[in-house]
């Protein structure tokens, strides 16, 4: 961060205790970020790109009324801070509501691992995607189309609150995504590969047999037979269950979702039972090392982990200072914005469900017909509704693996699927792919994990049944 910003919390301080008493609360955040975005379509490079953007963002809360104003010129920061207060004190006609927390002073950085890419030239990085590009391209005649992203941001914060709490913290993320289209007549397959990291360069340049396989996939599931739609006993990976509590179940759990939802409310009440005994569900950024974890929110509240489902029951969710103080809880440092142009929300961090004691294996046991879905193409959520459409699949058939079919699409409600659980996986594993989009702030990296895990009366679209 520049000299003029790193040296600026003394004007942040002062400025401040100028305005604090005009309102109930006042935060300033500033923020450096630079980065590298490099996308390789086909033959083509269509973004080739390293930035530098400085700025930063005034909250200002009166009788629960926000005011918000972004800026990139500190020299303007006085006359935003008047524009966030005027907004506030517009709107307010009621309580300010924001949880109690400590008073914090701190400077903390994510502690990488191996290579910083600020210390990779672009022309490197270009080279790694133009490595991958050949490998999709080269794994058959049948790929028509392929595209490797490249993404890099390294991120330096100063919070400063009428709280009395002044926080500096920096990271880096990482993120590659791979996806490579064949084609066979009217056929049309696709595959895709997404990795991320907090850690180190290294962690994205040895993945040309995770690149490879995602151009096979697309065209061995050419000539696979397309799965018949049903009701099915089915099997999902670890890939497929943290996707799935992130996105069926995690965005439930967000507070400001609940207590705007007067319906949802009524579903997500803490102590009511969603799933089996043996079913624990978290969040949180205080697990080191993940894409989604950190030190402090961007409210300056401390990063914890919280249990969302204990044995089977709610018994927590997620918080701002705001929600958690409206719903008489505690915050669990889940306030985030994607950068200084936006104000933070609650958002998840790093979502699992923990690992179970049922052995693999034993997962298809008794299954007469089913199917057994690895990894993922893409999805939606709508509510407490879902659709998700696996990038591998497998018919099972009498407890036993057999043959592959493809578009298989997986649907259903939630709640219903988190009741009809039937067994947890003794597996585990930790997909860093995330970008996780809310209120128009898409691309936050999250983390998300879990088991393997068996579920009945799962919806599998594909090719309609034959009556």
């Amino acid at each position: 961060m520049p000299t003029h910003l790193a040296d600026a919390k003394n004007l942040l301080a002062d400025l401040i205790a100028r305005y604090r008493s005009q309102v109930d609360y006042l935060a300033i955040r500033l923020e450096e970020a630079e980065g590298t975005d490099i996308l390789l379509r086909s033959n083509r490079i269509e973004t080739l790109s390293e930035g530098i953007s400085i700025g930063g963002q005034v909250r200002a809360c009166y009788k629960g009324g926000w005011g918000f104003a972004s800026f990139n010129r500190l020299s303007s920061l006085k006359d935003r801070i008047e524009e966030a207060i005027a907004a506030a004190r517009l709107v307010g006609d009621e309580e300010t509501l924001l949880a109690p927390v400590e008073t914090i002073q701190d400077i903390r950085q994510l502690p990488l691992t191996g290579t910083d890419p600020r210390h990779i030239s672009l022309a490197r990085k270009k080279d790694l995607c133009s490595h991958y590009a050949e490998i999709l391209r080269s794994v058959d005649d049948r790929i028509a189309t392929t595209s490797v992203r490249y993404g890099d941001s390294a991120q330096r914060i100063i919070l400063a609150t009428s709280d009395g709490t002044m926080i500096e913290q920096s990271w880096v993320d990482l993120e590659m995504r791979f996806a490579a289209t064949a084609r066979n007549g009217e056929t049309v397959q696709t595959g895709r590969e997404t990795t991320g990291s907090r850690k180190a360069y290294e962690d994205l340049e040895q993945l040309d047999s995770q690149v490879r396989s995602a151009a096979q996939r697309a065209v061995e599931a050419l000539a696979l037979p397309p799965v018949k739609g049903n009701t099915y006993t089915v099997v999902i990976d670890p890939i497929l269950s943290g996707l799935f509590v992130h996105e069926a179940f995690g965005h439930l759990s967000e507070a400001d979702m609940i207590y705007e939802n007067p319906d949802l409310m009524e579903v997500m009440t803490v102590g009511r039972r969603f799933g089996p005994k043996e079913l624990q569900i978290y969040d949180g950024a205080a697990p080191e090392g993940h894409r989604g974890s950190y030190f402090y929110d961007d409210e300056g509240v401390p990063a914890t982990t919280t249990q969302l489902i204990q044995d089977g029951v709610l018994v927590g969710r997620l918080h701002s200072r705001e929600t958690a103080g409206k719903l008489g809880e505690t915050p669990t440092g889940n306030a985030r914005c994607l950068s200084y142009h936006f104000p933070p929300i609650v958002r998840m961090t790093n979502t699992w469900i923990a690992r179970g004691n049922t052995p693999v294996d034993r997962l298809f046991e008794g299954i007469e017909e089913g199917v057994y879905a690895r990894n993922w193409l893409g999805g939606m959520t709508n509510g407490e509704m879902f659709t998700f459409a696996a990038g591998e699949a497998w018919m099972i058939r009498n407890g036993k693996l057999a043959e592959p079919v493809r578009d298989v699409n997986l649907s259903g409600n939630v709640f219903t699927t988190l009741a009809d659980i039937e067994a947890i996986g003794d597996d585990f594993y930790w997909d860093e792919s995330g970008g996780c989009g809310k209120g128009g702030q898409s691309g936050l990296p999250v983390g998300c994990g879990g088991p393997s895990l068996r579920i009945r009366d799962v919806v599998v679209g594909g090719e309609a049944a034959e009556e």
